[in-house]
């Protein structure tokens, strides 16, 4: 069956720069004698998304070039044609290093554990403007912010970029929900076999909250009524992220019970719709994994989901309030509620996936159910603060039902009372 969206930047299937289980012993021998480039735990991901067509067209961290044109002008070409980038990609290394790196070397890239995961083609061996990524990324000079910590501390010893050609062996998978992290192709290949025509991601890196959930239900709801034969893939990040996130396999069992017990869009989704249809949420929703760093990036990082999600194969990306967001370190807005929305209408370059934007959801006792705050203009909606929620979670406790399901509140109660 035929995909239903293009690879992002012109291409008719997604890059595959991934080493094939005939040829994986030749190439560990050959790699072993290379010099070794050590990459870290949040740049791994980076390395195998270059390998399986995730960051397609790019075959691998960018050349000075491509970088700049990237952090000035938010897009990159290919085939003479420009496509919408708005996060540059090289990989750091310290200034040592660097020293021992030249255009056209053959190199090994290793993970923590010292182990050769790749082998990378130098194109390019530049100085790392960490001032000028920061203001470009994240739209603003000051420092006190998770993405700045990423590069100021996370990568404190680092000075210099290595651009070059990736290929990578295959990625281990994680024994717990490996399963449910395919590549762009097999993704395809799944969303082939449901015969849908439309396919709409939901990205998070949190447990879901009711008002969450709702936005992917409000996203399903949306392609449904404009008649397409819609689905919904809750599509949770599961990379490298901050320290105070729930880490990936408790918040994938979170959304593995919310699947597995039918509970998305339970008593929050438009009964008449799905009445006349004889079927229900659940019928029409998937969960799979999507294994890359976040950057903390707001606005900027929204157009990147959207790429790595177009590059699945997905045909449109939930994008709500407050999208990739984080504050300043005094809890000020570093970004307005709906930057991440209004980035897609200023792209810079073609982008085929479509954004379906999505308000603020709260509970409102009037209807008994989520709703979109829009919708309910002079009445209060009954809410609890994100402090409040973990302060009853690590005490085992059970979150309000109105905010939470159920069944997440007892996974979570569980691993953060420990």
């Amino acid at each position: 069956m035929a995909d239903l969206i293009a690879p992002h930047g012109g291409l008719t299937e997604p890059v595959c720069l991934t080493v094939g289980a005939a040829e994986i012993d030749a190439f560990k021998a050959e790699a072993e004698k290379l010099p070794k480039v050590p990459v870290s735990a949040a740049d791994l991901s980076s390395v195998y998304r270059f390998a399986d067509g995730t960051l397609s067209p790019l075959t691998g961290p960018m050349d000075k070039a491509t970088y700049d044109l990237v952090l000035n002008e938010a897009h990159i070409v290919n085939n003479g044609k420009k496509y919408a980038w708005t996060i540059p990609i090289a990989f750091p290394v310290t200034a040592e290093l660097a020293k021992t790196l030249a255009k056209g070397q053959k190199v090994a890239l290793t993970n923590p554990a010292g182990e050769v995961v790749a082998t990378l083609d130098i194109s390019d061996v530049f100085e790392w403007d960490k001032p000028a990524y920061i203001k470009g990324v994240y739209q603003t000079e000051r420092t006190d912010h998770p993405g700045a910590a990423m590069v100021l501390e996370g990568d404190k010893d680092k000075t210099h970029l290595v651009g070059g050609t990736i290929k990578a062996l295959p990625q281990p998978k994680n024994a717990k929900f490996g399963k449910y992290v395919l590549t762009p192709r097999e993704v395809r290949k799944l969303l082939a076999e449901t015969g849908w025509e439309a396919a709409v991601a939901f990205q998070t890196r949190n447990p879901l909250h009711r008002a969450h959930e709702y936005a992917l239900v409000y996203g399903l709801e949306t392609l449904i009524r404009q008649g397409k034969n819609a689905g919904a893939v809750l599509n949770p990040l599961i990379g490298e992220t901050k320290g105070d996130d729930v880490n990936a396999e408790i918040r994938m069992q979170t959304y593995e019970s919310l699947i597995n017990n039918r509970e998305f869009g339970d008593g929050d989704s438009d009964v008449e719709l799905w009445k006349k249809r004889g079927e229900s949420v659940p019928d029409r929703v998937k969960l799979l994994g999507l294994d890359i760093k976040m950057f903390y990036a707001g606005p900027k990082e929204a157009v990147m989901h959207a790429i790595y999600r177009q590059n699945m194969g997905y045909t449109n990306i939930i994008i709500g309030r407050k999208h990739a967001d984080v504050p300043y370190a005094d809890g000020t807005n570093i970004w307005g509620d709906f930057d991440a929305q209004e980035m897609f209408g200023k792209l810079s370059g073609d982008l085929k996936i479509q954004p379906v934007k999505v308000g603020f959801a709260a509970y409102y006792e009037s209807m008994g159910r989520v709703d979109l705050t829009e919708n309910h203009k002079d009445e209060k909606p009954w809410s609890i603060s994100g402090k409040d929620v973990r302060a009853t979670l690590q005490k085992g406790d059970m979150v309000d039902p109105r905010i939470m399901r159920p069944s997440t509140s007892t996974i979570l109660a569980a691993a953060m009372k420990k």
